[in-house]
């Protein structure tokens, strides 16, 4: 039996090259939650997530005062198990939020790890349903100072000229008119066969306020709008999915199975944009990912494209993957060794072993917020990989 034998937590920021705005906020950096989790076969997975604008450390800190202590000595190959075993540990600490990315990334550095030692690709590992590419949109159109309508239509037009059958850009965060001319701006740059979807990040809050938008982007026939509101409010995500022909697309922010369960049940989303580096990792991913299925939903997750695009190539309704073109937006792209590689506006399928990328320590190092600190048999907290 292999057993745990350490595991590893840091935690980096790495700032934006230029402020960039969403719907609600803006981003001068992020943080990122890093672990490493060793077997005493040698072999070792890696598990990360975005521990927010600030306060990354404490994804960090959960992973090593709360969870890290209860797998070290334990059966790597018990995923399962583990999970529950965290989640029961974490009740009182937050079901959601910090507490749950810190169980979700441990929970994805042992499916790497266990792929790894295989010498397996991970999506192979789970279970391949796609074995060479994976549809993906390119993710971006954000606020920028001095970013014009058109500006917005020249950068959509990049995607698709890279091969991109579907594109993604923010709305929300200006007036009825403006966010109109965007998307009209970006329609026409694209053409009518590209999918354009909007990305609203809880923009609003209020169903009235949410259909005055969406009665504008309407004649420009987006795929979907995504978070039009708070997370929490599934009721009016239920009420907007009802009044509008665009299919509602939600639960990048949203945890554990049973509110996703609530949401489809409701009717809230058309889509669903879980995120395993959130909702619980790739055990709690895929019991989503199958719940949702029963429900004839596809899923297209949010964000870290390299993480995600083999779960999507894992199962059936695996629609596509969030890819972002390049590390201006999501910079977590600087602290990895390898890219993934593009073809006709699809993702390559990695077929190396595992996720097929480890950190760049070097680069990490330099935007490290504190040093690796390690729990292991035998050890207390120590600094150092």
């Amino acid at each position: 039996m292999t057993k745990i034998e350490s595991v590893n937590a840091c935690t980096v920021r790495v700032p934006l090259n230029v402020p960039t705005a969403f719907s609600t906020r803006r981003v001068l950096a992020r943080d990122y939650a890093l672990v490493r989790v060793r077997g005493d076969d040698g072999v070792e997975g890696i598990g990360f997530c975005y521990g927010g604008n600030n306060a990354g450390g404490l994804v960090t800190k959960a992973v090593l005062d709360l969870f890290a202590p209860l797998l070290v000595g334990q059966d790597a190959h018990a995923v399962e198990r583990h999970w529950e075993v965290m989640y029961r540990e974490g009740l009182l600490q937050g079901r959601a939020g910090a507490v749950m990315r810190a169980l979700s990334i441990l929970d994805i550095a042992m499916w790497d790890r266990n792929a790894r030692a295989a010498n397996l690709p991970l999506y192979k590992f789970l279970g391949a349903h796609r074995t060479e590419t994976v549809p993906a949109y390119a993710s971006g159109g954000y606020y920028l100072e001095g970013k014009t309508p058109a500006m917005l239509g020249e950068e959509m037009a990049r995607y698709v000229a890279m091969g991109f059958k579907a594109v993604k850009m923010k709305v929300g965060g200006h007036g009825e008119q403006l966010e109109e001319d965007r998307i009209r701006a970006a329609r026409e740059a694209i053409g009518p066969d590209v999918l354009l979807t909007l990305d609203a990040n809880n923009a609003w809050n209020d169903l009235p306020t949410a259909l005055r938008f969406v009665r504008r982007y309407e004649p420009y026939d987006p795929y979907w709008v995504e978070e039009p509101f708070s997370p929490d409010d599934i009721d009016n995500h239920a009420r907007l999915a009802a009044a509008t022909s665009i299919n509602v697309a939600t639960g990048e922010i949203e945890v554990g199975r049973w509110r996703f369960k609530h949401l489809l049940e409701s009717g809230g989303a058309a889509i669903l944009q879980t995120d395993a580096a959130v909702c619980g990792g790739i055990s709690e991913w895929r019991r989503i990912a199958a719940t949702a299925a029963s429900f004839g939903v596809n899923m297209c997750p949010h964000w870290f494209h390299d993480l995600h695009i083999h779960l999507v190539a894992s199962v059936p309704n695996g629609e596509m993957v969030e890819f972002f073109p390049d590390s201006e937006v999501l910079n977590f792209r600087r602290l990895v060794d390898t890219q993934l590689e593009i073809q006709n506006g699809e993702l390559v399928l990695p077929q190396t072993p595992g996720m097929g990328f480890d950190f760049d320590e070097e680069v990490v190092s330099s935007f490290a917020m504190d040093p690796w600190q390690r729990v292991g048999l035998g050890n207390s907290f120590k600094a150092g990989a």
